[in-house]
């Protein structure tokens, strides 16, 4: 049965925080609130946990899976960024984008698009993914909680521990979700490309 816990959106109780990263690290999924929808999360070198994120998603490994990082130093050990991009992402970070980099050798090639070699970074503006980001030291591997065969991310801790019990194994309910995802920037050529577009402007990379 998924653990049910009702985190404070802007003083998120420590406490919940650990037992959120005691969890993470002995493999386990959970779910956790982002500034744009709640996401799903797992260990980065826990290759099983990855493969159930997948599954529960419907996708397969050429779909990027992100990164989930605490700040710029942190997307500077896990994917290349010159000097250009780096501005970029300074100007635009911590926010609702999800980045299109290639990854560095740090990162393991089963969550690297097996083709591109690259991966989702992000930096989300979200007073509790921030906090359990600093808790746990370390970045986490993530999706937008859309279940397979759905259209739009799960938005209530309920309907997620309804629909999901069993499938992961815990929740940190911030409240209501967003649904609109972020916007998704290809970075890994010479011009920023738009995937997606969704909460983040593109006004900072001329692609508005």
């Amino acid at each position: 049965m998924a653990h049910h816990l009702s985190i404070h959106p802007d003083n998120p109780q420590a406490r919940l925080l650990q037992r959120a990263c005691e969890v993470i690290r002995q493999g386990g999924l959970i779910v956790l609130p982002t500034d744009s929808s709640y996401a799903i999360g797992c260990q980065l070198g826990d290759k099983a946990a990855v493969e159930r994120v997948r599954a529960l998603r419907g996708v397969d490994d050429r779909h990027h899976l992100t990164l989930m990082c605490r700040d710029l130093s942190q997307i500077g050990q896990f994917a290349r960024v010159d000097n250009a991009r780096y501005r970029l992402l300074k100007a635009t970070t911590p926010g609702s984008y999800t980045f299109i980099l290639e990854g560095t050798r740090e990162l393991p090639r089963r969550v690297l698009h097996p083709k591109r070699k690259t991966i989702g970074l992000r930096i989300p503006a979200h007073a509790v993914t921030q906090a359990l980001l600093a808790e746990l030291g370390e970045p986490l591997l993530t999706s937008t909680l859309i279940v397979a065969g759905d259209d739009a991310p799960l938005t209530e801790g309920w309907e997620i521990q309804e629909r999901l019990n069993g499938q992961i194994e815990l929740i940190l309910d911030a409240g209501t979700g967003g649904v609109e995802p972020t916007s998704v920037i290809d970075l890994s050529g010479p011009l920023p490309v738009l995937v997606r577009a969704g909460r983040g402007s593109l006004v900072p990379f001329g692609l508005a």
